[in-house]
């Protein structure tokens, strides 16, 4: 589990550090935790009746529903839930042919990554929160930009 990642891909932070975190309004995933190791949820930010945007990790909302999602087909039919639960797979060992696309879709968020950076200062958590909340859900650490 967390090994063999594509050469192409470098997640910053763990599904489980993700949840902790505070991912998804806290209600991403919470219909189908049993296929994930129960350690992954322990400390997770989790709220199974309704999408609460204050548990982001930055306490805004930056998502789109899944409903959205689905319309604009970013969802495939192995991972109903989206990208989260892809990555959450991949992570424990699953590989498969829509990993390329997935690992494009990520590395084209470096570009908020580096608004970020040319836009805020060091470190500073309040600036830019949705664009620092939605590098989070791709596995940046925005913590540290």
């Amino acid at each position: 589990m967390g090994k063999k990642f594509s050469p192409m891909f470098h997640p910053e932070l763990t599904p489980q550090e993700m949840l902790e975190m505070g991912v998804f309004w806290g209600k991403y995933m919470t219909d189908c935790q049993k296929e994930f190791p129960s350690s992954r949820y322990k400390k997770a930010k989790l709220c199974s009746t309704k999408h609460d945007p204050k548990l982001n990790f930055f306490g805004v909302n930056a998502s789109q529903s899944l409903k959205v999602r689905q319309e604009k087909w970013w969802i495939y039919p192995e991972d109903p839930r989206g990208r989260f639960q892809r990555y959450c797979r991949y992570y424990m060992g699953r590989r498969g042919p829509d990993d390329e696309r997935q690992i494009k879709r990520r590395r084209a968020m470096t570009r908020h990554v580096k608004a970020i950076k040319n836009n805020c200062y060091p470190l500073d958590r309040e600036c830019r929160k949705r664009q620092r909340q939605a590098v989070l859900h791709w596995a940046y650490d925005a913590r540290k930009i």
